[in-house]
């Protein structure tokens, strides 16, 4: 019983780790677009 709920813990903890993740790469993504040089002229 205590190693399923090792294995659950991890498996939550992982979760956490890979959202938070995937939320970091996210506002990057938004921080980059937003300063993103623009080429002048067409």
């Amino acid at each position: 019983m205590k190693k399923l709920l090792v294995v659950a813990l991890a498996a939550i903890g992982g979760l956490l780790v890979y959202r938070q993740i995937q939320a970091d790469r996210a506002e990057q993504d938004l921080w980059t677009e937003a300063t993103d040089s623009v080429p002048t002229g067409s």
